[in-house]
């Protein structure tokens, strides 16, 4: 059998989950730039990643009718653009846990000359847990546990 790449999940650098992606002729605009809502999806490409890196099967929660996480809230700053051919990295840290939902900082870097690291794009994220008929509902236990132990103690630098 031939043997077929797997698509890149990212890793996780402690409670960090980096995730990498590359600006393609697709995401950006005449001028070059990559288009403002392009940033939304190479973060939700990171969060799915992440998720799933840490055991959350989503698929096999909706497919067995319990529910999935969907977007409740989203604010999104936009400081330097990303243009064709660039790499830029995502990195996402999980901030807050609830019962229903969790609280994510998101942030896009390119890499530039001399090794120095350009915020791009930063985004604070809510997704909260919901049932098939779309209400919000309690996350399953192992899920909550999941992300709690991502969430960085008050003692260590954020």
């Amino acid at each position: 059998m031939t043997f077929l790449p797997q698509p890149h999940a990212g890793c996780f650098d402690g409670p960090l989950h980096r995730f990498a992606v590359r600006a393609y002729f697709e995401d950006t605009d005449l001028s070059g730039v990559v288009y403002h809502a392009n940033y939304l999806r190479w973060f939700e490409r990171a969060r799915s990643d992440m998720v799933r890196l840490i055991g959350i099967d989503q698929r096999g929660a909706q497919e067995a009718g319990e529910g999935s996480y969907a977007v409740s809230d989203l604010a999104i700053r936009y400081l330097a653009p990303a243009r064709l051919d660039d790499a830029v990295v995502i990195e996402t840290r999980a901030q807050d846990v609830g019962a229903a939902s969790c609280r994510l900082l998101q942030k896009a870097f390119r890499q530039d000359a001399a090794d120095t690291m350009t915020l791009l794009a930063e985004a604070q994220v809510r997704v909260g847990f919901v049932g098939p008929d779309g209400r919000p509902k309690r996350q399953p236990a192992a899920w909550r546990a999941a992300f709690a132990a991502l969430v960085p103690s008050s003692t260590e630098p954020a």
